[in-house]
């Protein structure tokens, strides 16, 4: 089953047992990727996004709602912070199983080792093997924050 269809199916069982705010959630999802589909299909692509653009919007909503948090709780609105908190965790549920900070570790030493990277002019190449790898595994704000303080100590 395809991420999409598994985000419509959580949205009709929602629809059934009437959680409101699951519903809400589940509808911006879909939202944003009948926009990405829109935008593929101008450029060619009649199929619409594939599982790895729909990971990646996810990630990207993820990221939008964190930043939302911290706007919300220094403006001291805990009620909207708790909001994108619950849609994080929401959102969550349709990517793939998040890797350990230690699996991260090893996952960035082994990488570090065979790209040969030795300076911080390195790190582009280790972010974008581990990429090809594990995308929708890792938070790769977090990555990069590993590899660079991993690689400035070198």
């Amino acid at each position: 089953m395809t991420i999409r269809e598994d985000v419509k199916n959580k949205l009709k069982e929602a629809m059934i047992k009437k959680d409101i705010a699951l519903i809400s959630t589940l509808r911006l999802v879909i939202s944003s990727i009948k926009d990405k589909d829109i935008i593929a299909k101008g450029k060619g692509n009649d199929v619409g996004i594939n599982d790895e653009e729909i990971i990646s919007l996810l990630q990207t909503m993820i990221k939008q709602r964190k930043s939302s948090i911290d706007m919300f709780l220094e403006g001291k609105r805990d009620d909207l912070a708790k909001k994108e908190e619950n849609e994080i965790e929401i959102i969550l549920n349709f990517l793939p199983k998040q890797l350990s900070n230690e699996e991260i570790n090893i996952i960035i030493d082994a990488n570090i080792s065979s790209c040969g990277a030795s300076s911080m002019k390195d790190m582009g190449l280790v972010i974008k093997s581990i990429k090809n790898q594990y995308n929708g595994k890792m938070d790769f704000g977090n990555v990069s924050k590993i590899i660079k303080s991993k690689l400035s100590n070198r």
